[in-house]
């Protein structure tokens, strides 16, 4: 591979993936997200979509990258090797929706070699993409866009006329794209650190800010304050603040509870910082303490995602440290009887699952749940240096579940963190969120609570 060090990080990735593109004759189309409605006419803030901004750090809807690799004979011009189809400059549309880039500025800008306006896609396409037997492209998006490409594929072939050879293949990104993704660059490893570090600050403050009677949308708002005023584009998803049994349901996100004294607090919350996700979660007492009860629940998931953690290396798998997890948990829970033992046969009966309901990892980058491959045809996948995976190991007792003590119903428990797989084992990108029983403690007594509005 050629060495990339010197490119911005959009060309660094575009020229990864040409280079991959030219090993198999094929060429690429990305597109970036369609504009989201809210309601009515009112739309979500936009978010580009994740292949696009990976492969062009541009944030305007209605755009297309096409990727060109050389090698294909196109009538003797090998022509560009990256063109951006966008919306090009319109005083008056940009007086309600805001500025555009433009055509002319886009190459300058974004470092691609040519640019033309996204009204004109369709039109240019054929000639752009002539001579490449595979077109790379996601498809099952947007159902006119898919037509419009299976249309053009058509009238392709059938005008080639023994000529230059037309495309005779749709192929979907995600063996290539989704691999080169998998694996994070230095760059891209510093923007994740970065947003740890904010989703770090929103925790702390969450832990100071907490006490008996506070709504729980305050510190939810609070959180998002916290994101976007360091500079990150808000939450990476939507942020989970559950008090007492509301932690017991696992994507709880109402936020509108009132916490209650001697409950504890589940925030499931990372920021999102150049569109790259953090995604953390911390249990801790509304009041500052744990009880005794729910401190010996909470050690149990510190113990289980502390060797989970230490588990993170290069040759483990994503379905190791689950089976890890679930060892671990099984072991505190048999301790503590809320299950039945032996430990092997609650594994083996998966007697847990009433507890413990959801895997212990998954890859993280420019979505929250990254792409890549956990497994294949011949089992799980070996971690390997450059991937990021989150390990966040969780207890719940269902706040009517009566075959257990009533000390226990109702408390929930998840502790999550943001790993990079090293060369010799892990970094821990959010290590600096406490989590140990004295630190969080100590955390939640730290400064003043804020009044409430």
């Amino acid at each position: 591979m050629n060495d990339t060090s010197d490119l911005p990080l959009w060309s660094e990735h575009r020229t990864r993936f040409l280079e991959r593109l030219a090993k198999e004759n094929a060429c690429a189309i990305v597109f970036t997200a369609e504009p989201a409605l809210r309601n009515g006419d009112a739309e979500h803030r936009f978010r580009p979509d994740s292949d696009f901004f990976y492969l062009t750090g541009f944030a305007e809807p209605e755009a297309a990258l096409v990727l060109l690799p050389e090698g294909p004979e196109r009538g003797g011009d090998p022509g560009p090797r990256t063109v951006l189809f966008l919306r090009d400059k319109d005083p008056e549309m940009e007086v309600w929706s805001g500025r555009r880039l433009g055509v002319e500025a886009a190459p300058e800008t974004l470092g691609v070699d040519a640019a033309l306006p996204f009204d004109e896609l369709w039109e240019h396409l054929p000639q752009v993409i002539k001579g490449y037997g595979r077109v790379v492209c996601a498809t099952g998006q947007d159902e006119e866009r898919d037509r419009e490409l299976l249309n053009l594929l058509a009238r392709m072939r059938r005008s080639a006329r023994g000529t230059i050879a037309p495309p005779v293949e749709l192929i979907d990104p995600a063996p290539w794209l989704h691999e080169q993704r998998l694996f994070k660059t230095e760059r891209e490893i510093a923007t994740m650190r970065h947003a740890a570090s904010i989703s770090r600050e929103a925790h702390l403050a969450a832990m100071r800010t907490t006490r008996p009677g506070l709504p729980e949308h305050e510190i939810d708002a609070l959180l998002e304050y916290t994101f976007r005023r360091r500079g990150g584009t808000g939450a990476a998803y939507t942020n989970i603040v559950a008090g007492g049994a509301n932690a017991c349901i696992l994507h709880y996100v109402t936020n509108d509870m009132t916490l209650q004294d001697g409950e504890l607090l589940l925030i499931d919350a990372g920021c999102e910082y150049s569109c790259y996700a953090s995604d953390v979660t911390r249990t801790f007492p509304v009041n500052g303490r744990f009880s005794p009860d729910q401190r010996e629940l909470y050690e149990v998931v510190l113990d289980a995602q502390k060797a989970c953690l230490e588990a993170v290396r290069p040759g483990s798998s994503l379905h190791a440290i689950h089976d890890l997890a679930v060892e671990r948990l099984c072991q505190g829970l048999v301790r503590l009887g809320l299950l039945e033992g032996p430990v092997q046969k609650a594994i083996e009966e998966r007697s847990y699952r009433r507890f413990y309901m959801h895997r212990t990892s998954h890859w993280l980058g420019l979505d929250v749940h990254d792409c890549g491959r956990a497994s294949d045809e011949s089992g799980p996948r070996a971690l390997e240096p450059g991937m990021v995976l989150t390990v966040e190991p969780g207890l719940y007792v269902a706040p009517d579940d009566e075959t257990v003590e009533a000390r226990w119903r109702g408390i929930g428990i998840r502790i999550e963190d943001d790993v990079l797989v090293t060369e010799d084992g892990h970094e821990v990108l959010s290590a600096d969120i406490p989590k140990e029983v004295v630190e969080v403690e100590a955390a939640c007594v730290d400064a003043e609570p804020v009044a409430s509005a």
